[in-house]
């Protein structure tokens, strides 16, 4: 296969191979086998919950964040914590489209709010995973992916696709906006941009990204484009823009209100300085094994940008990816969680799914081998994160 472009234009990507019924069946095989994976997973922490006496469904529906969209849902916004002196958690830090979603479930099915906030999510998880084998398949073709869906799924953090968390909503819409990105669907690129904007912090990488490829784009036709793309690059931000904006009004700073919110919360982006002191720390004493793995995932998910950026993908994936490892590690504060906000920066599962393939191809029972082992890695440490840490996720 021939080296790809940086820009997204139709010669940048692999093209779909014929057959409508064929694509079809191998997108429902790649949501078909994420399903499996993610119900596996499930059993697991359902198995160490009932060990270790408790409730698997109160964990995974009704734990650390999921209590303030819960709440969020139910009471709309104006809780306010004060944990410690100095600390002031409020739950205007909480983006409105998951709660919202949570909100609408309940209002059309007699279901509690966490059984609907893990219902929201398990679709939304499904939807990602379906989107994320049509960008896979875009640009690499269907086998690479049906790898980057699974792969996807066996994250060791996948676990939080099946808890009452916004992060399978936010990959959601991210994934689809970056495949319409690359099949030149600017509208629907800006719309779903938006949508991810008002689904978590980091959701305004997916604008970034629908931004990045659209400038090009304008560059080589010299200002004369679409009136399509116009209206996608204006939708992109909005969501994202109008939220804090808005939530900065609520506290009484239009502007700079959230990211005192955020601030008050302990996290803040300060280009890495308090990561690298938390890093310090861990290598000069001992501290629970959650920091450390989360070192590591996050160390790797450096080494895959590299990986990316050497395999030429698409721009709009590198600058999706980017954008998020760079909140990443740039931020303080919450060091264990990192690794759960690099969820939606699948395109850095490309590389390891194209090496994937080819030992599929060469050595099948070498790369179900290593399949079986990110599963068992991925349930294990899933049910660990779940089941045995008492530490926000």
């Amino acid at each position: 296969m021939s080296r790809l472009s940086l820009l997204p234009s139709p010669l940048s990507v692999a093209q779909p191979e014929a057959g409508g019924k064929g694509v079809l069946r191998s997108a429902v095989l790649a949501a078909a086998l994420f399903t499996a994976v993610r119900v596996a997973g499930v059993g697991v922490v359902a198995v160490a919950a009932w060990t270790h006496g408790k409730d698997p469904a109160a964990l995974l529906g009704r734990s650390w964040d999921s209590l303030w969209y819960l709440r969020i849902a139910v009471h709309g916004y104006g809780a306010v914590e004060r944990p410690r002196p100095g600390v002031v958690h409020n739950d205007l830090a909480f983006f409105p489209l998951y709660p919202a979603l949570i909100r609408a479930v309940r209002t059309v099915f007699p279901l509690g709010g966490g059984a609907a906030g893990l219902v929201v999510s398990w679709l939304a998880a499904t939807a990602a995973a379906w989107g994320i084998y049509a960008v896979g398949d875009r640009v690499h073709g269907r086998a690479v992916g049906t790898a980057l869906t699974v792969l996807w799924g066996l994250l060791p953090h996948s676990v939080v696709l099946s808890m009452g968390y916004s992060e399978p909503v936010l990959t959601a819409f991210a994934a689809w906006s970056l495949y319409a990105v690359l099949t030149g669907r600017w509208v629907w690129a800006g719309a779903l941009a938006a949508l991810a904007g008002l689904s978590r912090p980091n959701g305004f990488a997916v604008a970034l990204a629908v931004l990045a490829a659209a400038a090009p784009a304008v560059w080589r036709a010299r200002g004369r484009v679409s009136h399509r793309l116009w209206t996608g690059v204006a939708l992109a931000p909005l969501g994202w823009t109008g939220y804090v904006l808005w939530a900065g009004r609520r506290t009484g700073d239009t502007l700079g209100g959230y990211f005192r919110l955020q601030r008050l919360w302990g996290s803040r982006f300060d280009f890495g300085v308090g990561a690298l002191r938390f890093v310090k720390h861990l290598l000069l004493h001992h501290d629970a094994f959650l920091f450390f793995a989360a070192l590591v995932l996050v160390a790797a998910g450096v080494l895959l940008y590299a990986l990316l950026i050497l395999d030429l993908a698409p721009l709009p994936l590198v600058v999706h990816s980017g954008a998020l490892l760079v909140v990443a590690c740039g931020g303080s504060g919450f060091f264990q969680c990192k690794p759960r906000f690099l969820l939606p920066a699948f395109p850095l599962l490309l590389p390891p799914a194209r090496a994937l393939v080819r030992t599929a191809r060469a050595r099948p029972w070498h790369a179900a081998a290593v399949a079986g082992a990110l599963a068992g890695l991925s349930f294990a440490y899933g049910a660990y994160l779940v089941v045995i840490t008492h530490t926000p996720l």
